[in-house]
């Protein structure tokens, strides 16, 4: 069978598409190869393909919990051999998983990146038969990525551990990376003589781009919303800001509802199915909603809250118009954003004073003695971690990040874990089952075609892929799976969204650990770099934001879209739009940023600081520390003996009566 043979039965595509084609011929080849392909591109295609076509099996490092589910249900649904291995699993589940590998006939194995590190998976894995190595989100690798997670870097080892006479191929994907994080992504992996790159162009003719400045975001919402039609997605950085934008909407008449990962399976499940299928116009969410969502016929993304880099902006911006169609990505922007990305920089990166603090903390409140813990996992209650601790909650988020990073801990802040289902009678015990109602019945059948391998081992199910069949609810679906559990016919583990915390280390005394400048000064700084970018995007006025963005990722020679918020403004300004520009102008400046165009807690923080809360000797600091007429970088502030939220209180007072200035990464006194 051809590749294209391939792709048509298992897929039903005819051929394929962009890049797609030359990926998978490199790695058939033997090569390595990355692949640089925007949100919507087809990146699975490109390892999915191969994987069928060569002998044994694929790993796949990905480190979306919830897309590798929904990749490996897919694929059994077309009747392909697939298994993930994740931190939520069993020790039991994951040696019959990693033993299927060895001695079955298993295609595809999806792995965290925290998973490949450990002594027992690089044990068992050395037995199978691995034709290359897949990396999905590898801008992950990189320290200069917006994303950068330090269990990617045991990647090149275990290609080593596999086979260091004739290394395998390793193929790196990613929808957003910049010229320097493609050099890093190669170098990290070891990207071997004869390695290819392929990009797609990172242009979206089809998406206008604005910046708009407001003091009412809800107003502006509600303005936007009645001058565009269609589904709509707005993104927020806060969980309760999610259910607050829906709740206006609700009322001014628009159907909404909003997602974050602290939400219910079923309901979370529910309300994307809503908004998927229409009876939702607009969904409010967090950065949590999107991953795996291909819905075609978004007409607009609104960023209420400024994303913390360009990557992320581009790719939830992308979600816009994959139908080809007009779609518009605004981000609404308010007079006070500097002052608000500061504070997001400072708690970012607590002091280490903190950090081990929480470190602290966490072993009281999990009850670990020093010398013990290590692959304990437990349940975190972030609300009852803060009543017990006083911590502030959004730096205890920073830190737990922090040491993550370091290697002491595999913290998940967003879980998002899919039912898991086995039959635990036998076939003949099916065929004689007296009681069951009809819809029971119904959904048993359902399982038993839709599942393979479902009688041996728990099998991930989509609860709402099983309503769409059965035309029925999740609800449903979940309440029929209680039922059969109760009569013994089927185990079934529920999804879990609650945090969770894994030591991956014996717990070692505070004074003892070792954040390195790596993943702290290092990654302060790269997130200076990130944000430092994205201001530059708010506020340069005279280049087309089009070309702004694919710049960002190396495309030089971008000629302007003519129809984002700049160029608008500049044809206003400099010329009468020609004839065949007339409506593209006029439907573009009902969402330009141009109003004309638009019409329309205390915390101890370590002995280092001081414990007491004065802001006007903080004030009288920051002013003794600026009277140089120089600018400082802003991390100097972490240096002064206040808590954080007096420096931010002082600076917040003194940016107000004008006699600081800040750009993010840098502050100063105007004179």
């Amino acid at each position: 069978m051809t590749n294209e043979e391939t792709l048509h039965t298992y897929w039903g595509y005819d051929s394929f598409r962009g890049i797609q084609q030359d990926i998978i011929e490199s790695i058939e080849s033997g090569n390595d190869t990355l692949g640089l392909m925007p949100t919507g591109g087809g990146k699975s295609i490109t390892f999915q393909v191969p994987a069928l076509m060569m002998p044994g099996l694929t790993i796949v490092v990905t480190p979306l919990i919830s897309l590798m589910k929904d990749q490996v249900d897919h694929l059994r649904h077309i009747g392909i051999l697939a298994y993930a291995i994740h931190s939520g699993m069993s020790h039991d589940d994951i040696v019959t998983v990693l033993d299927n590998c060895i001695f079955g006939t298993v295609k595809f194995l999806y792995v965290s990146p925290e998973r490949i590190a450990s002594p027992f998976f690089l044990t068992k894995v050395r037995h199978m038969n691995v034709s290359f190595i897949t990396v999905d989100e590898a801008h992950c690798i990189s320290q200069w990525g917006y994303d950068f997670r330090p269990a990617y870097l045991q990647i090149a080892r275990l290609r080593e551990h596999l086979a260091s006479d004739n290394p395998i191929p390793i193929l790196a994907l990613t929808a957003t990376a910049t010229p320097d994080v493609v050099t890093d992504i190669q170098q990290q992996l070891h990207f071997r003589e004869g390695s290819q790159v392929f990009r797609m162009s990172f242009r979206r003719e089809n998406i206008t781009y604005v910046v708009r400045r407001t003091e009412d975001k809800l107003a502006e919402i509600l303005h936007i919303l009645d001058r565009v039609t269609g589904s709509a997605i707005i993104y927020t950085m806060s969980r309760g800001k999610t259910k607050d934008i829906a709740r206006e909407l609700d009322k001014a008449g628009i159907a909404a509802s909003y997602y974050h990962a602290g939400l219910d399976i079923a309901v979370k499940t529910k309300r994307q199915a809503d908004w998927q299928e229409g009876r939702l116009r607009v969904i409010v969410a967090t950065n949590a909603f999107g991953m795996g969502i291909d819905k075609p016929d978004v007409r607009i993304v609104i960023h209420a809250d400024i994303p913390s880099s360009i990557e992320a902006y581009f790719q939830e911006a992308g979600r816009a118009g994959r139908d080809g169609q007009r779609s518009y990505a605004v981000l609404l922007v308010e007079n006070s954003y500097q002052r608000t990305m500061h504070k997001r920089l400072l708690r970012s990166f607590p002091p280490k004073d903190f950090i081990r603090t929480v470190y602290d903390y966490l072993a009281y409140y999990l009850e670990i003695g020093v010398g013990m813990g290590k692959d304990c996992s437990f349940i975190f209650h972030p609300d009852s971690f803060q009543k017990m601790s006083g911590l502030n909650p959004a730096e205890t988020n920073s830190a737990l990040h922090i040491l993550s990073n370091a290697g002491y801990i595999h913290y998940e802040p967003e879980p998002d874990t899919h039912t898991r289902v086995m039959v635990t009678v036998t076939r003949e015990t099916l065929n004689h089952l007296d009681g069951i109602p009809t819809d029971a019945d119904q959904l048993l059948v359902a399982l038993l075609r839709t599942y393979t391998g479902i009688f041996a081992d728990y099998v991930f199910i989509d609860e709402s892929y099983l309503a769409m069949k059965l035309d029925t609810t999740p609800q449903r679906i979940y309440m029929l799976l209680t039922y059969l559990r109760q009569r013994r016919i089927i185990s079934f583990v529920p999804p879990r969204t609650e945090p969770r915390i894994t030591y991956l280390e014996h717990r070692v005394p505070s004074e003892r650990l070792i954040i390195s400048s790596a993943i702290y000064d290092n990654l302060y700084k790269v997130l200076e770099q990130h944000l430092e970018a994205i201001e530059q995007y708010i506020t340069t006025d005279n280049i087309c934001r089009q070309v702004q963005l694919v710049r960002y990722f190396g495309e030089e020679n971008a000629k302007p879209c003519r129809t984002c918020d700049v160029c608008v403004s500049h044809r206003a300004h400099k010329t009468q739009p020609q004839p065949d520009d007339t409506q593209t102008s006029a439907h573009t400046a009902d969402t330009s940023t141009s109003q004309q165009a638009a019409d329309a807690g205390t915390t101890q923080q370590g002995n280092e600081i001081k414990d007491f809360d004065d802001t006007t000797a903080a004030t009288a600091a920051i002013l003794a520390l600026l009277n140089d007429g120089k600018k400082h970088p802003s991390y100097e502030l972490r240096h002064l003996p206040f808590q954080h939220t007096i420096i931010s209180k002082a600076l917040d007072s003194l940016m107000k009566e004008n006699k600081v200035g800040s750009d993010i990464t840098h502050v100063w006194m105007i004179s």
